[in-house]
């Protein structure tokens, strides 16, 4: 298996992360195996870095301009399908998606690597544009990013990000339509080529009959409607499957997902942790606590009323009222317990459920046969009791800095296990504030200090005496302290050791 290229500086280090993501989430639609996509993941990101860095140092013949190119993720994402294509030529065909392969074999694929003017627009169009313009269109289109991550990862401000966006759309139609009329095109799509412009400038122009009949026969030109359409949200699918080729929906879908998990961790829109979001997330922690403690203030006035109001009533509710079985006071001093399961005398027996997805404070479960202990419990049977302090640990963490600089730092976790798993979560905590930004091989969530990670879909199953591994970029202040407190499935791993460059702590 070839190793990855090497980065040059720490910014390509990083660059280099966020693209690996990108570049294994589509490898895997193409192959057949986790294995198989980590392979031609590889390859294919060894082949795109070379052929960047070759892009970036050449010039033009004709006038010393730089050799127009894609934005470094859609180069890397084309070079997972030249790299598909060359395992069908040489042989190596069934470790790849049968699907893909019959797309390689095809008229569709063939058009990627035939004449400039017949290939598919979108791709002629993106590669024309400046580079810059290119690279926020594939951020935001495609990767789904957030505004102001992308504006952060290209160096815009983020107050206009939104309205260069909105220029940068315009040239790639532009580019798009200028594409299209230099397309050796038959006499009747060439008639329809102005009105179709027109067409699709406006959003609620109606399609002629003879033209929507038109684009239901003609895949040219239904093809230059969609990179045209800027608007109803087609673009996405537009830039995606005109330059990834096939699977570029399917790999569209995936970013969407990815976008929606990094959103939907409670993090502010920019990912970056600053200060204002901290703060706005502080005012609504005070907010919730003086109505938590509003709503107690209600409920004790509530329960005195209740308990006044049978010495100004008749007897019988004063006897009624009296009868402490039948009335349960409104603060209960005495928790109740919940009805207690019978429990393996054996703590060697139980083994913690895969699709228990801990968080970082488990739920009590009744169905769990030997929950981890919270130390609530009263019980003096051994099922109850943890395991002995001499027992060896089911898990082993180590945790790796891979690179630091002044504002971020790169890591990889690696997690050694001795069951097998069908499926798992990891989560730990941070100790000086440090934000994730970016994770791959695995989704994750971050609330406060404390990160909890999901397996990706491909990565799930790991065997016995088998290994979990993953990396993430992450921001720090001040202090970057090793992370500490690691659980697989809820179960605390023992320390395997702590990178080198790593700051000295124990991940305990």
């Amino acid at each position: 298996m070839p190793d990855l290229p090497t980065p040059q500086d720490a910014a390509e280090a990083a660059l280099f992360s966020e693209c690996w993501d990108t570049v294994l989430s589509y490898a895997d639609l193409c192959t057949s195996g986790s294995a198989a996509a980590t392979q031609l993941a590889r390859e294919a990101f060894a082949h795109g870095i070379r052929e960047a860095r070759s892009a970036d140092s050449g010039t033009h013949r004709s006038g010393g301009r730089r050799a127009p190119r894609l934005p470094r993720i859609a180069l890397l994402l084309t070079a997972v399908r030249t790299t598909a294509a060359d395992w069908e030529s040489q042989g190596d065909g069934h470790r790849l998606d049968p699907e893909l392969r019959l797309w390689l074999n095809s008229e569709q694929a063939a058009r990627y690597t035939g004449p400039p003017l017949h290939r598919p627009l979108a791709l002629r169009a993106l590669r024309d544009m400046q580079g810059p313009d290119a690279e926020l269109l594939w951020l935001a289109e495609v990767e789904a990013l957030p505004l102001p991550v992308v504006a952060r990862r290209l160096g815009l401000d983020p107050s206009g990000v939104a309205e260069e966006l909105t220029e940068v759309r315009g040239l790639f139609r532009d580019r798009c339509l200028r594409n299209h009329l230099d397309t050796p095109l038959p006499p009747q799509c060439r008639s329809y080529a102005r009105l179709l412009d027109a067409i699709t400038r406006s959003p609620i122009a109606d399609t002629p009959d003879d033209l929507s009949r038109h684009l239901a026969r003609c895949t040219q030109c239904a093809e230059a409607a969609a990179c045209l359409r800027l608007h109803g949200g087609g673009l996405p699918g537009a830039l995606a499957g005109g330059v990834i080729g096939w699977g570029g929906l399917a790999y569209l879908e995936r970013r969407r997902r990815a976008a929606e998990v990094r959103l939907g961790a409670g993090r502010p829109a920019a990912g970056d942790g600053d200060d204002e979001a901290a703060g706005a997330g502080a005012d609504k922690s005070r907010v919730l606590r003086n109505g938590l403690l509003v709503a107690a203030t209600l409920v004790s006035l509530l329960a005195l009323a209740v308990t006044l109001m049978p010495r100004g009533g008749t007897g019988d509710n004063a006897a009624g009222s009296g009868e402490g079985s039948d009335r349960q006071p409104v603060a209960d001093p005495h928790p109740s317990i919940p009805s207690a399961d019978p429990r393996p005398s054996d703590p060697a027996s139980a083994s913690p459920e895969p699709s228990d997805r801990e968080g970082s404070d488990p739920p009590t479960r009744h169905e769990d046969p030997d929950p981890e202990p919270q130390g609530t419990s009263t019980s003096t049977t051994p099922a109850d009791t943890g395991p002995a302090d001499d027992e060896p640990a089911a898990c082993h963490v180590r945790y790796d800095l891979v690179g630091q600089w002044p504002d971020g730092f790169q890591a990889t976790v690696t997690v050694t296990t001795e069951h097998a798993l069908d499926d798992w979560r990891v989560a730990w905590s941070f100790r000086d504030g440090q934000r994730i930004d970016q994770m791959w091989d695995a989704s994750f969530t971050q609330n406060g200090a404390r990160v909890v990670v999901d397996a990706a879909d491909y990565n799930r199953s790991v065997p016995a005496d088998g290994s979990i591994s993953f990396g993430f970029l992450s921001s720090w202040r001040g202090k970057n302290s090793p992370a500490y407190g690691f659980t697989l499935n809820g179960e605390d791993c023992a320390k395997a050791s702590v990178d080198s460059k790593a700051p000295s702590a124990d991940l305990r």
